[in-house]
C-alpha cells in the first residue's frame, strides 16, 4: 500500500460514522502495522543506497588518483625500448651463436662423410716380432713401451688408419728386431 492511500483511509473513517470503538482501534492498529512496516523498509532501502553512493564515492576518489603523467609514460616507453633493444640483440647474438654451430656441425658430417684418402704405410719397420692380444684400456703407446717397440713400426706393420682406435681383443703384430 501506498502511504498517500493509508493516510487517506485514516482520514476518511475519522469523518465516517463511528463504528464500534474495538473494530475502530483493531483497524487503527493493523493501519499502524502496516505503515511501521513500510517504514522499516524504506529504512532498509535508505541504509542500501548510502551503502552503494560511499562505494561509489570511493571508486570516484580512487579513479582520480590513476593517471600518468607524460614524462612519466616517456620514461616507460624509453624502458620498453631499451629492453626490447636488449633482447633482439641478444637473440642476434643467440643466432648466430647457432648459425655458427650448425656450420662447423655441417663441416663435420661433411668431413665425416668424405671417404678418407689411402694413407701410406711405411715399410721399413722389423719383420721380426710377436702377436699381441690389446687388453681392456690398453693404447697402442703403451703398448709399444710395454714391448720396447717403436709406435709407428705397430701403426705400419698393422696398417691401423687411426691410432685411436684399438679395442680390447684385437691381435696385432708387435715388430721388435732393431727396436733396442
Amino acid at each position: 500500500m501506498r502511504i498517500v492511500g493509508i493516510f487517506g483511509l485514516l482520514t476518511a473513517a475519522a469523518f465516517a460514522q463511528p463504528q464500534n470503538p474495538q473494530v475502530e482501534i483493531a483497524n487503527l492498529r493493523e493501519d499502524v502495522r502496516l505503515l511501521s512496516q513500510r517504514v522499516a523498509e524504506l529504512g532498509l532501502r535508505v541504509e542500501q543506497l548510502e551503502t552503494e553512493n560511499a562505494a561509489l564515492r570511493r571508486k570516484a576518489d580512487s579513479g582520480t588518483k590513476n593517471y600518468a603523467t607524460i614524462d612519466q609514460l616517456n620514461a616507460a616507453m624509453a624502458d620498453l625500448n631499451a629492453l626490447v633493444k636488449a633482447q633482439s640483440q641478444a637473440a642476434a647474438q643467440q643466432q648466430e651463436r647457432l648459425a655458427r654451430e650448425a656450420a662447423a656441425a655441417a663441416a663435420r658430417e661433411r668431413a665425416a662423410q668424405q671417404p678418407e684418402a689411402p694413407r701410406a704405410f711405411g715399410t721399413d719397420f722389423p719383420k721380426e716380432g710377436i702377436t699381441y692380444t690389446v687388453q681392456k684400456g690398453e693404447t697402442l703407446a703403451a703398448i709399444a713401451k710395454k714391448h720396447g717397440a717403436k709406435l709407428q713400426h705397430i701403426i705400419d706393420a698393422n696398417k691401423i688408419t687411426d691410432p685411436t682406435r684399438v679395442q680390447a681383443g684385437q691381435v696385432l703384430f708387435v715388430p721388435l728386431a732393431g727396436n733396442k
